[in-house]
């Protein structure tokens, strides 16, 4: 059974998503972020990404899938709320989801964008 950590106030978890994850919030005692795409290929390959790095982290969020988003919602339920282990995995689904080669790289990268993070 996994560690059970300490629950972050309601308080500083909204303070540090300002700080650390402006595109996620708070709400309903989840961690939530939306996330949109050109298409169901790209929906699909979004979840795929996120469903690898949670259960390399064995940390599963909660997803809400139709064509074009994606909704995250986070918690730990051995903590009955927010976590560190919350933050962690919405830190790293953040830098996968919105990682794009950087100018001058020798890979090119899409043209076309196909996450968006609204």
């Amino acid at each position: 059974m996994p560690e059970k950590l300490p629950v972050i106030p309601d308080s500083q978890v909204t303070a540090r998503l300002e700080k650390e994850l402006p595109g996620w919030k708070l709400e309903d005692g989840w961690l939530r972020r939306k996330y949109s795409t050109d298409g169901w290929p790209t929906t699909l390959m979004l979840v795929n990404a996120i469903g690898f790095l949670s259960e390399a982290a064995y940390h599963h969020p909660d997803l809400e899938v139709t064509w074009g988003k994606v909704w995250v919602k986070l918690k730990t339920h051995a903590s009955a709320g927010i976590t560190e282990r919350d933050f962690a995995l919405a830190r790293e689904i953040e830098k996968l989801v919105l990682w794009r080669p950087p100018k001058g790289s020798v890979m090119e990268g899409t043209p076309n964008k196909f996450v968006f993070s609204k």
